[in-house]
């Protein structure tokens, strides 16, 4: 990597706020992630059903109807009510963010769109007799082409109001872990669903990344929880992996190094929101201190963002604002360690 390569190290998000109101979510996310930072598009779960991961990431898909069942979300024949609410909170949530970017002087540069990956929704959502997706092959795939033709609609939606803002992509994979090792459980609680083949897992992550890079998109992002999953992840086609940084044992920041030196980005989540705020000296050191231990040069950190893990959305508006903030300042600290090498 020269020189001209380099760019700062950058700060963001998982991506779920506080509170209700799309417009002033949009607002305080953009207000704090100036720079080289990442602001991105809100998710709001404290709407209710619809807004929640895998109900918002239903809104997206095409040509695939669902419901809400007292179990969770399903599969059905024709749409209803609860998709019609899934799919206006999604739009209210653009329509919000095309509002705030266009009153505003210097748009942002870029921007991360989130949603839950194919491992996760075929785990979170079931077919009309109760079971989940995930037991079902040809339920799966399509479930995945229409998770993958959802991804390209949602980047050319966001394209439309973001004023030429460069979009990267986020898929959250929480389940990944346990939907490849079958330890998911079936409707009945007595048993676990079989694991589905690694190689399934890789070719639906590059499916849905595709297609969102064909509709616009400059980069995706895998974020598939923890474990070694990891190892699978790596193997995905995404530009960048975001990974919990408390816990990444040492022959997977081996693998890690790998990645980076070799072009990847390297995403961490450095803040738990559900702890106390840390200051920014000890997370920078959580930060330095396994990259120096698997010989990464302080140079390499153009690679990284430091991003808070999932929960924000469980805080106050307040204190999400001052979680963000101190994203920002690690950032920063991280930044001038690189730059004086």
């Amino acid at each position: 990597m020269t020189d001209a390569d380099r760019r700062p190290v950058g700060a963001t998000a998982a991506g779920d706020w506080p509170g209700t109101d799309p417009l002033e979510a949009n607002r305080a996310a953009r207000g704090e992630l100036g720079g080289a930072n990442l602001p991105f598009l809100p998710s709001l779960p404290g709407r209710g059903p619809g807004s929640d991961a895998v109900g918002r990431t239903l809104g997206m898909l095409v040509e695939l109807p669902f419901d809400l069942q007292p179990h969770g979300w399903r599969l059905v024949q024709r749409p209803g009510r609860d998709q019609r609410r899934a799919e206006s909170a999604l739009s209210s949530d653009i329509n919000a963010l095309g509002d705030i970017a266009g009153a505003e002087e210097r748009p942002a540069p870029r921007l991360k769109l989130h949603l839950q990956g194919p491992l996760s929704l075929a785990a979170g959502v079931h077919l009309h007799n109760g079971e989940r997706v995930l037991v079902d092959a040809g339920a799966r795939r399509e479930l995945y082409e229409s998770l993958a033709a959802g991804a390209a609609d949602l980047v050319r939606r966001v394209t439309s109001v973001a004023r030429g803002a460069e979009l990267v992509l986020q898929l959250d994979e929480p389940d990944a872990g346990a939907v490849l090792a079958g330890r998911v459980p079936t409707a009945s609680g007595y048993r676990t669903l079989r694991a589905i083949d690694r190689r399934e897992a890789t070719e639906a992550w590059d499916s849905v990344t595709a297609s969102a890079i064909a509709a616009g998109a400059r980069g995706t992002v895998l974020a598939p929880g923890g474990g070694d999953v990891v190892l699978d992840a790596a193997r995905a086609g995404t530009a960048a992996l975001c990974l919990e940084g408390r816990g990444i044992p040492d022959r997977h920041w081996e693998a890690l190094a790998e990645d980076i030196e070799s072009g990847r980005e390297l995403w961490l989540g450095v803040l738990d929101p559900a702890a106390d705020l840390l200051q920014v000296r000890t997370l920078v050191e959580s930060v330095l201190g396994p990259w120096r231990r698997v010989g990464l040069p302080v140079t390499a950190l153009s690679a990284l963002t430091v991003t808070t893990l999932p929960g924000l959305s469980r805080r106050a508006p307040a204190d999400a604002v001052r979680a963000v903030a101190r994203m920002a300042q690690v950032a920063d600290a991280l930044e001038q360690v690189r730059a004086e090498g």
